[in-house]
C-alpha cells in the first residue's frame, strides 16, 4: 500500500521529529528486576505513539521507535479486510479513527458483534485497495486532531513490521468469531503472516483462538498471551466471566505463556481515585510460570491521586515496588515507561544528584499535593527534595507578615464561609472580583482560617488530592523561616513581595521593612545563614532590599520574546537573577511549541541566573510536544532551554528528575533528550494549522523602571489596635447595594476551591 508514500513519511518524521538520536542504552542488570525471568520489563507501544499521532499510523510507529528503549515492542491490533488482508487498526469499527465515513458515506452496515447490534463501518466490507483511499485520524477526541490532515494511510501488518523492524512485534487479535461469520480466518492469516513477519507475541481475549494456535507456534519463540477484559464480561468460548477465569490461571497456563490484564487488576483504585493495596495476581501468575503484562496506560488519562499526576510514578509502581514487577507495560506513550524503566527504576532516595546546577524551587510549597503556603505544604516540599522553599508574603491588619499564595484570602481559604464574610469587597488594584483581603483581618483571625488546595484546571475535571484539600495551617513568615532553618537539606528560601505600593499608600505598611526585620530576627543575615532570595515583579521592591547579601530576583510577569540590551543592563543594575514564564522561552500556538527564544541566553550573557515558572504535572498544562509527561517538560527547559532553576507545584517530580542517572550517560538516550521546539508543527498540514498568534512583546526599559517605594501612610480610619472588623473597608452602603452579587460570588469562589 503506497510504499513510496510510507517511505516519505518515515523520512519526514525522522528528519522533523525532535531530532532524537537513539543510542543503545545499557539496560539494568537482570538481577535488579522482579519479573518472571529477571529481565527488564518490556515497553509495548500500543499502536505506536498513539497518544500523539493517529493510532497505527506511520508517524505513530516511527516516533515510538525513535523515542523509546531499543528493545521496544510494537503493538498492532489486527483487523481483516474483505479480501483477507491483515491491517493494523485500533478497533473493528473504522468510524472514529479514520476518514472512512467521508470517503464512503453510504457504506455503513449493521452487524451482531458480541451479542450487540452495531452500526458503522467494518473492515470486512472493504478491500485493501478500497481502504487505501481512507486516511487515519486520532479518534480520541481529547487528543489533538491537528495531524488528521496528514494523509496517513492504513497500514498492513507486513508494512508495519518491514518499515520499523522492531525488536518485538505484538499482534493483538479480537473478534475471531465475527470474522469467521464472514468467511475470514484470523487463524489462517496469523499462521501465514508468521512466515513473513517475526512475531514476538500474539494476544487474544478468546480461549479457543489461542488454543488453536498452540500447536502451530509450539516450536517458535512466539509467545501466546491471554488477554483479560473487564471482570464482568463473558469470554465467548468458555462462557465464563473473565473474573472467574482469573481464579483458574493453571488452565490458562496450558495454552499461554502469559496474561495481559488491565492495570486495575493489579493496583485497584477505589471510587475516590485512590490506590488500594495491590492484589497477589502478579505473584500468583509468576508462581506457575505465567508472565504478566499490564495495559491501559496513558499519560493523558485520569489515574490515582497517589501518583500526583506524574505518569512515571504510576509506571514505577508496577515495576519497582519492592514486591513484584510486571513483565511488560502497554502504553499509548511509550517514551514514558522507557524513561521510567531506564532512568528512574532502582534509584534510591539517597542517589547522587546528576543535575547539580539546577535549583528546584517550590511554588507555594508542595502545592500540587497540599494547600499552598501551609506548614504541611512546606514540610512536604522539603521531604520531596526541594532546594528552595518559597513564601508569598502578605500582611495582616495588625502588621504580621505571613505566607499566602494570594492577597485575596477567598482564593486560598474558606474565609467566605466564616463570620468574616462581611469583609467582602472589591478593590480595583486587585481586579474586579470581590474578595476578603489579608490586610482586613488580624493575624489571630487568619490563623484560624481553613486553607484549601488549589485546583488550576477544574474545567478539565482534574483535581488535586481531595483527601488533603483542607489540611495544614497558615503560618507566619517567622514560622516559615524557622521551618527552613531546621531543614538541613535546604539550599535556601525564596520570599516573594508584591503589592508594596498599595500596602504603603492605603494600609500604612512597609512590607519590605517587615520582611527585613523578620529575616534579621530569624538569624538570616549571619555569615552561615541559608541563602535568601527576594523575588518581586517590582524593581522598586528589589532596590529597597539592596545592600544585604540576598539574591534579588526580578520576575517578568508577562510573556516576552526578548529584551533590548539597555533593558537587560537596567535589570542587571537591581537584580541578580530573573524569573520568566514558560512562554518566554518556548512560545506556543494551538498547544504546540513554535520556536525557542533567546531570552535565557540574553539574560545569562550578563550573568543573570534564569528561573522558569510555573511547571505543573497535569498534562493539560504542557504543550503537546512534551508528550503529556512532566519529566520531558522539565528536561527540555533544563537541557534545551538552559534555565538555572525550576519553580514548580510538584517539587518531588523535579527533584527526582535531577537524580536520574540517564543525565550522566555519555550518549544521552532518546527518552531523555530535550524536545526541539517547532518541529511537531512542521508535520501539520497548512489547513489544520492552528491560527497564528501575535509574537510576544520585547521587554523595554520603561517596563522595568519604577519610582522608589513610597513611605507608609497610616490609614487614620483604621487604628492599629482595632478590633476584628465587622464591616467592609468601604462604606456599609456599598456592601448593602452589592450584597447579593457579593454573596453569590463568594459561593462560586468557594465552590471552585473544591
Amino acid at each position: 500500500m503506497g510504499s513510496f508514500n510510507h517511505s516519505t513519511v518515515a523520512v519526514a518524521v525522522a528528519f522533523l521529529l525532535l531530532q532524537f538520536t537513539v543510542f543503545s542504552s545499557a539496560q539494568k542488570s537482570q538481577s535488579n528486576w522482579l519479573t518472571l525471568d529477571g529481565s527488564p520489563p518490556l515497553v509495548i507501544a500500543r499502536n505506536g505513539f498513539s497518544g500523539l499521532f493517529p493510532p497505527a499510523s506511520s508517524y505513530a510507529y516511527n516516533l515510538a521507535m525513535m523515542t523509546s528503549v531499543p528493545d521496544l515492542v510494537l503493538w498492532c491490533d489486527v483487523q481483516l479486510t474483505k479480501d483477507g488482508a491483515g491491517i493494523c487498526f485500533r478497533d473493528i469499527m473504522l468510524d472514529n479513527s479514520s476518514s472512512v465515513s467521508l470517503v464512503y458515506p453510504k457504506r455503513e452496515s449493521t452487524y451482531n458483534l458480541n451479542g450487540d447490534r452495531k452500526k458503522g463501518y467494518f473492515p470486512v466490507d472493504f478491500t485493501l485497495k478500497e481502504l487505501s483511499q481512507v486516511t487515519l485520524t486520532q479518534g480520541i477526541y481529547t487528543r489533538s486532531p491537528d495531524f488528521d490532515g496528514s494523509a496517513l494511510e492504513i497500514q498492513t501488518v507486513e508494512d508495519v513490521f518491514m518499515q520499523n523492524k522492531p525488536a518485538g512485534f505484538w499482534l493483538n487479535v479480537q473478534n475471531d468469531a465475527f470474522y469467521s461469520q464472514h468467511k475470514l480466518s484470523m487463524r489462517s492469516f496469523v499462521i501465514s503472516a508468521s512466515k513473513r513477519v517475526i512475531m514476538s507475541h500474539i494476544s487474544s481475549s478468546e480461549v479457543k483462538f489461542l488454543q488453536g494456535l498452540a500447536r502451530p507456534f509450539a516450536a517458535t519463540k512466539t509467545k501466546l498471551i491471554f488477554q483479560f477484559l473487564d471482570k464482568g464480561a463473558t469470554e465467548p468460548s468458555t462462557n465464563q466471566t473473565y473474573g472467574s477465569l482469573l481464579k483458574n490461571l493453571s488452565m490458562i497456563k496450558k495454552f499461554a505463556a502469559g496474561i495481559l490484564v488491565p492495570k486495575s487488576y493489579i493496583w485497584p483504585v477505589d471510587a475516590t481515585l485512590y490506590l488500594q493495596p495491590h492484589t497477589p495476581l502478579v505473584a500468583d501468575a509468576h508462581k506457575i510460570g505465567l508472565e504478566v503484562f499490564a495495559s491501559d496506560f496513558a499519560n493523558d488519562a485520569t489515574f490515582a491521586y497517589n501518583y500526583s499526576y506524574n505518569p512515571v510514578n504510576e509506571y514505577l509502581s508496577y515495576i519497582d515496588n519492592g514486591d513484584f514487577s510486571v513483565d511488560g507495560l502497554l502504553s499509548d506513550f511509550p517514551l514514558t515507561p522507557s524513561e521510567a524503566r531506564e532512568c528512574f527504576a532502582h534509584v534510591g532516595k539517597n542517589a547522587p544528584v546528576q543535575a547539580k546546577n539546577t535549583l528546584v524551587i517550590s511554588h507555594h510549597g508542595a502545592s500540587g499535593d497540599f494547600p499552598g503556603c501551609t506548614d504541611v505544604a512546606y514540610e512536604q516540599a522539603i521531604k520531596d527534595g526541594a532546594d528552595v522553599i518559597d513564601c508569598n508574603v502578605q500582611m495582616s491588619k495588625d502588621g504580621v507578615p505571613f505566607c499566602s499564595s494570594t492577597v485575596n484570602l477567598m482564593n486560598s481559604t474558606l474565609v467566605g464561609q466564616t463570620q468574616f464574610r462581611s469583609e467582602i469587597t472589591t478593590i480595583k488594584d486587585f481586579g474586579s472580583a470581590p474578595g476578603i483581603y489579608s490586610f482586613s483581618l488580624k493575624w489571630t483571625d487568619i490563623q484560624g482560617l481553613t486553607p484549601v488546595i488549589s485546583n488550576p484546571f477544574p474545567e478539565y475535571f482534574l483535581y488535586r488530592n481531595p483527601k488533603s484539600k483542607s489540611v495544614g495551617k497558615i503560618i507566619s513568615l517567622a514560622d516559615f523561616l524557622n521551618i527552613a532553618k531546621n531543614a538541613t537539606s535546604l539550599h535556601g528560601v525564596l520570599i516573594r513581595i508584591e503589592n508594596a505600593n498599595y500596602l504603603a499608600l492605603n494600609e500604612g505598611y512597609s512590607i519590605t521593612n517587615a520582611v527585613s526585620d523578620t529575616l534579621e530576627k530569624g538569624g538570616y543575615n549571619g555569615p552561615t545563614a541559608k541563602k535568601v532570595m527576594i523575588q518581586s515583579t517590582n524593581s522598586s521592591v528589589l532596590k529597597a532590599m539592596k545592600g544585604k547579601k540576598y539574591e534579588l530576583v526580578y520576575q517578568v510577569d508577562e510573556p516576552i520574546s526578548g529584551a533590548k540590551n539597555n533593558t537587560i543592563a537596567s535589570i542587571k543594575a537591581f537584580a541578580d537573577s530573573v524569573v520568566v514564564n514558560k512562554e518566554s522561552i518556548f512560545p506556543t500556538s494551538g498547544g504546540f511549541l513554535t520556536t525557542e527564544t533567546n531570552v535565557v541566553q540574553q539574560l545569562k550573557s550578563v550573568k543573570l541566573a534564569v528561573y522558569v515558572q510555573v511547571l505543573r504535572n497535569e498534562f493539560v498544562s504542557q504543550a503537546y510536544d512534551f508528550f503529556s509527561d512532566p519529566i520531558v517538560e522539565i528536561n527540555s527547559y533544563v537541557m534545551e532551554g538552559g534555565v538555572d532553576g525550576i519553580i514548580t507545584d510538584f517539587p518531588k517530580t523535579a527533584a527526582d528528575y535531577k537524580k536520574n542517572p540517564c543525565l550522566n550517560e555519555k550518549n544521552t538516550p532518546a527518552y531523555m533528550s530535550p524536545v526541539q521546539p517547532g518541529q511537531l508543527m512542521q508535520l501539520i498540514t497548512p489547513s489544520f494549522m492552528p491560527p497564528a498568534e501575535a509574537p510576544n512583546p520585547f521587554l523595554s526599559v520603561a517596563d522595568v523602571s519604577e519610582s522608589p517605594l513610597p513611605a507608609p501612610v497610616k490609614n487614620a480610619s483604621a487604628p492599629a489596635t482595632a478590633e476584628t472588623p465587622k464591616t467592609s473597608r468601604n462604606s456599609q452602603n456599598q456592601i448593602s447595594a452589592s450584597a447579593l452579587l457579593s454573596f453569590l460570588s463568594m459561593i462560586v469562589a468557594a465552590a471552585l476551591l473544591f
